[in-house]
């Protein structure tokens, strides 16, 4: 008799986690990827420069991201919305106004390696910057920058 009611305890669970993973696909956040229109990039010194900062950062800190298959199943969608937010809040090329106080920080995390995270590049292993290519973004950036 008691396997009997853990089996069905089992089972109720399971339906329960399939029935809230249905629900929770019908918010919308995370689910619409339009991207925003390209404004204004910084004067980029190099192709060079544009294209490790393409590989590396836009997905996040332009308005030119790339969204992959899992990004429209929530809760997945909700956590890299949130992430594109934040990280185009923080630094957008795709809206470049000029504004340079943000270089010191940029470099800094770049050569420590906290840019990009090391969750976005396990995801996106094309991301993943060579020390030499780092040093290469980090001089690009503050040539393009300045």
């Amino acid at each position: 008799m008691a396997k009997k009611s853990c089996f069905f305890i089992v089972i109720a669970m399971v339906v329960g986690v399939i029935l809230v993973f249905g629900l929770i696909q019908l918010i919308p956040y995370g689910r619409i990827h339009n991207n925003p229109p390209v404004v204004a990039e910084p004067t980029w010194d190099s192709p060079t420069t544009r294209t490790l900062a393409q590989r590396a950062c836009f997905d996040c800190h332009s308005n030119e991201t790339t969204y992959p298959w899992y990004a429209s199943i929530a809760p997945v969608s909700w956590l890299t919305q949130s992430d594109i937010d934040r990280g185009r809040n923080r630094l957008n090329f795709s809206n470049w106004t000029g504004n340079t106080r943000a270089l010191r920080e940029l470099s800094q995390v770049i050569s420590r390696g906290s840019m990009p995270p090391f969750y976005y590049v396990w995801m996106h292993p094309t991301a993943s910057l060579t020390a030499a290519e780092k040093q290469q973004l980090i001089d690009g950036l503050t040539a393009s920058l300045k």
